[in-house]
């Protein structure tokens, strides 16, 4: 009787707290920024949504014209998302840092690298004309928000006629000039570790002047030696400087390519580092 009165008694207790309400909106990009109102996102500046769906993975189609094209010649890309609930054409997207499409095109020997946004269509499919200079291989990773979904990358495989290019790498760690800003890299820790979180830290000369490019301070694309795996993030903050942070989580161990472009008196900067990424011990 005393056990069953004292956990009444610890019922009502707990019962009388306050219970803090679960946090109702969060940032479709960035999942762990969350609020209790609707807003926009510190870090990438996108709308917090209620209740975001689960993760569905939406397919990327890319078609070629010419179907095999030449080194230095104008190709035609077409792109079309799918829904995967009913295997349809995606018509509707939603606006991802100032777009509706990124594309980042690279090629096999990791040195050429573009970073474009195809036009959208009236059917929903995105269209652009570009020169590939090199043959061989190319990988393309689409970055898209369809609507009623979650925001998606997407990666697809070209060729341009010709022999394969392949380079080895090389690490890469010197400052870099861009076009009217030079950037130099330090890394936390140092070299990285595949699998625990690297930052990444991006001094940058002269600081006066820096302007958000496509709605951010900053973008990276990492991509393995072996183009297998591609990632594409924001700066961890949004706060302009001479420093500037990305949080990256590199999959697997080896080099990677790192391409980061900062937007300085309306001229884009690009700068490319090859970062070691040590093995978890």
């Amino acid at each position: 009787m005393m056990r069953r009165a004292f956990l009444g008694l610890l019922t009502g207790v707990l019962a009388a707290q306050p219970v803090e309400p679960a946090a109702d909106f969060a940032c479709p990009m960035d999942p762990d920024v969350r609020s209790l109102k609707p807003g926009v996102c510190p870090r990438c500046g996108m709308k917090l949504v209620a209740q975001l769906p689960w993760f569905r993975e939406y397919p990327m189609e890319v078609s070629l014209r010419p179907g095999l094209p030449k080194p230095g010649s104008s190709v035609e890309l077409k792109f079309r998302v799918l829904d995967p609930r009913h295997n349809r054409p995606v018509k509707d997207f939603e606006v991802v840092h100032e777009k509706l499409f990124h594309l980042f095109v690279i090629s096999e020997d990791l040195e050429f690298f573009a970073h474009e946004h195809p036009e959208p269509q009236p059917d929903g499919s995105f269209h652009i004309s570009l020169t590939l200079p090199k043959s061989g291989m190319y990988r393309l990773l689409g970055d898209y928000y369809p609507k009623g979904g979650l925001p998606q990358m997407a990666a697809q495989t070209i060729f341009v006629s010709g022999p394969r290019l392949r380079k080895p790498l090389s690490v890469d760690l010197a400052p870099q000039q861009a076009s009217n800003l030079r950037v130099s890299l330090r890394t936390d820790p140092d070299p990285p570790v595949a699998g625990a979180k690297t930052m990444l830290f991006f001094h940058l000369e002269p600081p006066e002047g820096l302007e958000p490019y496509l709605g951010a301070w900053g973008h990276l694309l990492a991509a393995s030696a072996d183009l297998v795996d591609m990632l594409h993030v924001h700066p961890a903050f949004e706060e302009a400087g001479p420093r500037i942070q990305f949080n990256l989580l590199f999959p697997r161990p080896g080099l990677y390519r790192l391409w980061v472009q900062f937007q300085r008196h309306g001229v884009v900067n690009t700068a490319a580092f090859t970062v070691p990424v040590a093995e978890l011990r």
